[in-house]
């Protein structure tokens, strides 16, 4: 079921996607070569934690620390580990917060120190196709809408999205209806009604958008060994038009 939030409940989302908000600029802050992923999930821990919040995804499922922190081919749900950044890296990283029980949660994809040209635009066509999907996340429109705009983006620049894994509704629980693919045709799926509140996060491969998951459960990697690229902000459709993106500062 969806759930409309009420006016109390879009409050205490916007706040704990401040704190989301104010963890990813943190990390910005810190990512550069020779830093390791436990270094970056402590320090989030931290900041979550002295802002009056938790992080959502710590014992998640069973999933062990703060953050996911995705190298290279990783796609999602790196677990942050003694391993240090390198030069040419690019790095998504994920980060939930609750507060007061309700969820936060963004993705940004960075690089690390001086990265290939491919790496480049794979971040920027990643970034820039949930913008293009989230011009449809109005009043009105179908879920499915902003799916199609997100593959079409992305498709057309030359990359192409993971099926596996898809976006969804949040808000008590980080994991709500609806699901929300980053493909399909459009007109599809529930109208989007205000209050409604959606991770839209488009995942996106230079290759093949086939994935597989590693032996610990969670590691989620490119077969093909190409690198794979994150952007997801937590989003209100609001009565006034434009969309609200609750996890920005």
């Amino acid at each position: 079921m969806i759930t409309i939030k009420s006016q109390k409940e879009i409050d205490l989302m916007r706040h704990a996607g401040k704190i989301v908000a104010g963890a990813h600029a943190l990390v910005e802050t810190m990512i550069k070569p020779g830093v390791t992923t436990q270094e970056l999930d402590h320090a989030v821990e931290k900041y979550i934690r002295d802002a009056g919040a938790v992080p959502t995804f710590k014992g998640y499922g069973g999933f062990p620390n703060s953050i996911c922190a995705s190298i290279n081919e990783v796609v999602v749900h790196g677990i942050p580990e003694k391993r240090r950044l390198q030069d040419g890296d690019i790095i998504s990283i994920d980060i939930g917060a609750t507060f007061k029980g309700y969820v936060g949660d963004a993705a940004v994809t960075h690089g690390v120190g001086t990265i290939s040209d491919e790496a480049k635009k794979l971040i920027r066509v990643t970034r820039e196709s949930f913008y293009k999907g989230i011009a449809y996340a109005r009043d009105g429109y179908r879920l499915s809408d902003i799916s199609n705009a997100i593959q079409k983006y992305v498709e057309d620049n030359g990359f192409s999205v993971v099926r596996d894994y898809v976006g969804h509704g949040v808000g008590k629980q980080m994991h709500e209806d609806p699901p929300i693919p980053n493909f399909g045709p459009k007109g599809r799926g529930p109208r989007l009604r205000q209050g409604m509140t959606l991770a839209i996060e488009p995942m996106v491969n230079a290759g093949t958008y086939d994935v597989v998951t590693l032996k610990d459960g969670w590691t989620v990697v490119t077969t093909d060994g190409k690198l794979s690229s994150h952007y997801e902000h937590t989003v209100l459709i609001t009565g006034t038009g434009d969309p609200e993106l609750l996890t920005v500062l």
